[in-house]
């Protein structure tokens, strides 16, 4: 430890004891020289001694500061929300030239608005427990705007001699993609292994009685109802793999402009003779200047014949649809299909359009997932309101043709 505070006020003590000497004519040593050179030398040594421990903090931080430096993944310390010190990685993580741009800004800069009130909490869990806390995610920003999830844990410090707190994170972004992507993966492994116990479901049944009547028919001649049941089992298989392939086959579809009263109308004429037969009445109310929407032709009258034919076996004793086609805000046009039947249960209701999921006693649930995934190809939404014993309506929302779609031609 460096002694010159030491030397340099006991020399001024001798040298005021020397000047009393010669000027006052008082001898050398008295006892206010002991006095007083004891007190310089006392506060020669404190003055020393805390000389040499602001240098050695002086060096510490450096070292710290290199420290962090050094290190690849993302630094920073702050006191008060704001920014005192950042590493390298902290600079290019936050998408600035130096940290000179960093220091005195917010943290709250830098994280996404919905995670404010999590940061705020974090930071009295921090100051409460006085040592490392559990690591935890943020969705962050950069100065630039761009967003990234942000993986840190923080620890209480002090630095330059005030309470502030020390972070350290990494970006996790491309990991989180990487879940989302692989539980995408699963979600459609899940539901493929669903499917195809589905499909061998409803496809063994018919196969079972086809089975029984063809041993039938080596016995004795085949009556005719036993082959006109063959027949509709066989019917029955094909109309499940059809369902199965529009669900499966990629197929390249081109949108057009298309007015959808037309496509109703259309629809309602081909359907007619069937809910004729079932003592159900279609009525049809169009909105006056309705605009255009931009969709494939076939794939929306498919949707609107699925919906129209599960209204009709929704109401066994027979009763009326009512069709009302409307403008909806923000350049939507919303098809509104109700029913008179039976209902469906609220419980029940988040469970639609999952394949093989069906409240009919011979249906597969495939016709409503087809509905929804056509839908979603549009750009659309399609909601379903029930309730039971009252009735149904499901609401088809489409984006006009004031409203661009992303994509005018593409794969579903």
């Amino acid at each position: 430890m460096n002694k010159s505070g030491q030397i340099i006020l006991v020399f001024i003590s001798i040298l005021f004891t020397c000047y009393q000497m010669l000027v006052d004519h008082r001898p050398f040593f008295v006892i206010d020289f002991f006095i007083f050179t004891f007190i310089a030398w006392l506060v020669g040594w404190q003055y020393d001694k805390s000389r040499y421990y602001e240098k050695k903090a002086r060096a510490s931080e450096s070292s710290y500061k290199q420290l962090i430096d050094s290190l690849p993944e993302p630094v920073y310390v702050t006191s008060d929300h704001k920014i005192l010190y950042s590493n390298k990685a902290a600079v290019e993580l936050a998408g600035v030239a130096s940290m000179e741009e960093l220091l005195g800004k917010s943290i709250f800069d830098f994280i996404a608005p919905e995670y404010e009130e999590r940061m705020i909490e974090r930071y009295k869990q921090i100051k409460k427990a006085k040592c490392p806390v559990n690591t935890i995610e943020y969705k962050a920003k950069r100065m630039d705007g761009t967003t990234f999830f942000f993986e840190v844990t923080s620890m209480y410090i002090i630095f330059g001699g005030k309470e502030a707190v020390l972070s350290i994170g990494k970006d996790i972004t491309e990991r989180k993609e990487e879940t989302e992507r692989l539980l995408q993966k699963s979600e459609k492994l899940a539901l493929l292994g669903q499917m195809a116990a589905g499909i061998a479901h409803e496809i063994r049944n018919p196969l079972t009685s086809i089975k029984g009547f063809v041993q039938l028919f080596k016995s004795g001649p085949p009556k005719e109802e036993y082959i006109d049941i063959v027949l509709s089992e066989l019917e029955r298989i094909n109309s499940i793999v059809g369902e199965f392939l529009v669900l499966a086959k990629p197929t390249a579809v081109v949108f057009a402009e298309k007015d959808v009263r037309a496509l109703i109308r259309d629809v309602v004429t081909l359907i007619n003779t069937q809910s004729i037969l079932n003592n159900v009445q279609i009525f049809t109310e169009f909105n006056s200047d309705l605009p255009m929407v931009s969709c494939e032709e076939n794939q929306l009258k498919q949707v609107f014949l699925n919906l129209l034919k599960n209204a009709i076996e929704a109401m066994p004793r027979g009763g009326n649809i009512d069709i009302k086609v409307k403008s909806k805000e923000e350049d939507k046009i919303i098809i509104q299909i109700s029913d008179q039947g039976i209902g469906i249960p609220k419980d029940r209701i988040s469970t639609l359009g999952e394949p093989f999921y069906t409240t009919k006693e011979k249906g597969t649930g495939l016709g409503l997932m087809t509905c929804y995934k056509i839908i979603e190809s549009h750009y659309g939404e399609l909601r379903i309101h029930s309730k039971e014993n009252e009735g149904t309506t499901i609401e088809v929302i489409l984006p006009t043709i004031t409203q661009p779609l992303l994509k005018r031609e593409l794969v579903y």
